[in-house]
Order: structure tokens, then C-alpha cells, then sequence
């Protein structure tokens, strides 16, 4: 089951908006597809009417996550917001930009990626945030959670990354 779909279901969401960033700050942009390129690629890809592929980085004219959702907080008032990511970006999280404030922003849920969970479990970030993790067999109740709050969600694993996923087609893992 794609990710999206089982962070519908377990958080139990009522959308999940999908980012394609213009530019991951980690990542170099050599090989990288460009955004439209990428955009149309997770279009294609997420079929799912509650599933929202949205490039709205560029109009907010954010670079980090963090500044990225305390925009989307101030533009949609109303909205309870999880932010979702993998467990590889859990294992490099502390090298995110104002990575502290981000957990304070809104609750996280991570979900696991293949060859990641002892790295990623293990990592700076997950360390300093245990105290604030919840049960997995609780991941429905995260979005009305004080922050900080955290779970990590065991799922179906799938080896490959996002890039190759997209490059091969295959969305429904």
C-alpha cells in the first residue's frame, strides 16, 4: 500500500497534501528532475481523491519545512496539520534547518523506510525527541496532539526510494 494511503488510514486523516518541492536544501540538483517534471510525476501517481500533490513552496517563496509549514498554518487557519516523512529523513533530521522548530510546528509521523529504522531510531533527532513518542497503536489520535509530538510507523517496507519508484512508475507498493 502506498505510503499516503496507510498515513490516511493510520493517522486517520482527512487529506494528505503531498509537497514537491523546488528544492531539497540536502540534495544537489544535478540529476534532479525539475519541479514540473516532478510535480506531474506524483500527479500521475496519486490517484486517490484525498491525496493533494500541491507545489505551493513556490508562491509561499519558502526554502525550509519549517518556515514552509508555519506559512501553510497561517494561510489555513481551520487545518490540523501532521507533517509525514520517511524514515530516511528521520536519519539526517537533525541536519534540517531550524529542524527543533519544525517539532514544535506540528506533530510527525514517520514512516519506516527499508534500511533505515535502527539508523534513523538510533539518530540524533529520535533520541532527542523520544519523550515525546507515542504508540504506534495510537498514530490516530497524533493530529490532535500538543506538540512536540511524535510516532514512528511501522509499515509494509518498500527498498526502493521515491526517485526510483517515480523513475520506474510504480506507485501502489
Amino acid at each position: 500500500m502506498h505510503i499516503s494511503l496507510e498515513a490516511l488510514k493510520r493517522l486517520q486523516l482527512d487529506e494528505v497534501w503531498w509537497l514537491v518541492s523546488p528544492q531539497n536544501p540536502l540534495k544537489s540538483r544535478q540529476g534532479m528532475a525539475g519541479l514540473k517534471e516532478r510535480f506531474d510525476s506524483a500527479q500521475m501517481m496519486a490517484t486517490h481523491p484525498r491525496i493533494v500533490v500541491s507545489a505551493i513552496e513556490t508562491q509561499l517563496g519558502t526554502r525550509y519545512t519549517a518556515d514552509t509549514l508555519a506559512a501553510l498554518q497561517r494561510r489555513f487557519t481551520q487545518t490540523r496539520f501532521v507533517w509525514l516523512m520517511g524514515a530516511d529523513n528521520l536519519a539526517q533530521f537533525d541536519r534540517w534547518k531550524f529542524w527543533q522548530k519544525l517539532m514544535y510546528c506540528a506533530p510527525i509521523a514517520v514512516l519506516d523506510r527499508e534500511g533505515y529504522s535502527n539508523k534513523a531510531l538510533r539518530g540524533t533527532a529520535a533520541q532527542r525527541m523520544e519523550r515525546w513518542r507515542i504508540a504506534a497503536e495510537k498514530a490516530g489520535l497524533l493530529a490532535d496532539m500538543e506538540t512536540p509530538a511524535w510516532v514512528y510507523l511501522p509499515i509494509r517496507r518498500h527498498p526502493a526510494s521515491s526517485t526510483a519508484i517515480r523513475a520506474e512508475g510504480r506507485w501502489q507498493v
